[in-house]
């Protein structure tokens, strides 16, 4: 579904009733599904709040053995359309078949249904909210992360400071959520709170990936994910969630 946000009042309105319903949504439901564990952050057991990726070279590089759950984790990279979101589908089908929900913050373009539905990823699991502004951006990110009933809480955002992002880290901390913030490459030159900073890059057959910052372990590790163990679909090597038209807004 696609969140219309042409002015503030009327997109945090929207917002916060969507969440509300849930919110309740998920407190009715199993509490040990991936994604629920609200021991997960900064006091959590770091074993037992990880995601696996879906990637074994991946996971192998990661002090938690994957995706950090009640934790932020920023993507950089300056290009899309590379791998980025394929490098996360595997982890966010995992949490939609777990009933949780998956919110996409000011997408640089409308997610392409019949691709996420073939990776799993079936559009009734799915919150898109479009924004026109990087403050209502923010605040809708924060407001997902600490929701209870979502799995997993992606934004887009240029430009963000080191007290919005501590405001994200504690959200998912509260939500025990997995926050995925892609930010420009100059970010990684930037201090951040996130538990994990993966810098990214196109490659000749794939993806390269840079690990920049793991809380818990060490930094610096590079890696290869090549192509075919990014796009598992007959979608001829096109990331699979991108492109199809511009959402038309970002943070």
């Amino acid at each position: 579904m696609t969140v219309s946000a042409p002015a503030i009042a009327a997109s945090i309105a929207e917002l916060r009733a969507r969440l509300t319903l849930l919110e309740r949504a998920g407190n009715a439901g199993s509490s040990g599904a991936p994604g629920r564990r609200r021991d997960c952050g900064a006091g959590g057991n770091d074993e037992a709040c990880a995601l696996p990726s879906g990637h074994i070279a991946l996971d192998a590089s990661l002090p938690a053995g994957g995706w950090p759950l009640g934790a932020l984790t920023e993507l950089l990279g300056d290009a899309t359309g590379i791998g980025e979101l394929q490098l996360l589908i595997p982890a966010l089908a995992q949490l939609a078949h777990a009933g949780r929900g998956i919110v996409w913050v000011a997408p640089p373009y409308l997610p392409y249904a019949p691709a996420l539905a073939q990776r799993g990823l079936l559009p009734e699991r799915l919150l898109i909210i479009r924004t026109t502004r990087p403050q209502e951006s923010l605040w809708a990110i924060e407001q997902a992360l600490r929701c209870p009933a979502m799995g997993a809480v992606l934004g887009w955002t240029a430009h963000i400071v080191d007290r919005s992002l501590r405001r994200l880290q504690l959200a998912a901390e509260a939500g025990g959520t997995l926050g995925i913030l892609h930010r420009p490459a100059a970010a990684a030159d930037e201090p951040s709170p996130a538990a994990l900073r993966l810098r990214l890059r196109a490659a000749a057959d794939g993806l390269a990936l840079e690990v920049r910052k793991a809380r818990g372990g060490r930094a610096g590790a590079r890696l290869h994910l090549p192509r075919s163990s990014l796009a598992r679909s007959s979608l001829e090597g096109r990331d699979a969630v991108v492109v199809h038209t511009s959402a038309g807004a970002g943070a």
